[in-house]
């Protein structure tokens, strides 16, 4: 992908049209016109994007908070080889994980991620590991909403093992040592977990270098 204003302004267009014609807007939490409006002024943030081309990163992705959009909703969307994601947790569930401390999450429904990545230098490093590895390159790790946008916008990140790979999401916690997770379940998409301490060759831990949110 260039890296133009123009580009980025069609690539942010696709996003929202396909937020819109999956029905993840018009919903009694996120109603049609205050997602409108959001995305309007969202759109006017590209401009401050920091761009750098690279296969295995993203230039932007567009979140949808699960206050807005839940996160069964939002995974019964990503679709690959014709199998709809789902959430199983058991016996948590989505709302027990929130953003970890030194998180700052911008306000509203939707916001921006400049430069995402899904963490393949941290293949096979424990989360616990791979956080201090994210905070050191001065980036930050995604959270649970963070994790189902990319998949939601970017399915293919799941199966291509090239560039991406299946990830955890180390920025968000609940009290124990449980870390959200995505990956193909029984040829299906799923939100899950895994252990903070453990450590897997097909799971990475996604980050992003920074959120822009309308006002921030």
């Amino acid at each position: 992908m260039t890296t133009t204003l123009r580009t980025l302004e069609l690539e942010y267009d696709r996003q929202i049209a396909h937020l819109e014609s999956i029905g993840l807007t018009g919903t009694t939490s996120l109603p049609i016109h205050s997602f409108r409006r959001q995305a309007r002024a969202l759109k006017r943030r590209l401009g401050d994007l920091v761009v750098r081309a690279r296969p295995d990163r993203l230039p932007f992705v567009v979140v949808v908070k699960q206050q807005a959009v839940p996160m069964e909703d939002a995974m019964a969307t990503v679709t690959i080889r014709g199998a709809s994601g789902i959430v199983n947790m058991d016996p948590v569930v989505p709302t027990d994980f929130h953003p970890i401390n030194r998180m700052a999450i911008p306000p509203g429904d939707l916001y921006l991620l400049e430069q995402v990545e899904s963490g393949r230098d941290t293949l096979d490093i424990r989360p616990e590991d791979a956080l201090r590895m994210i905070r050191a390159r001065r980036r930050s790790p995604l959270t649970i909403d963070e994790g189902v946008a990319l998949v939601v916008q970017f399915p293919h990140i799941l199966t291509d093992k090239r560039y991406f790979n299946c990830f955890q999401l180390p920025g968000s916690r609940r009290a124990d040592q449980r870390i959200p997770s995505i990956w193909i379940s029984y040829g299906r998409p799923r939100l899950g977990w895994c252990w903070n301490r453990n450590k897997h060759s097909w799971l990475g831990c996604a980050s992003c270098r920074r959120r822009l949110g309308t006002d921030s």
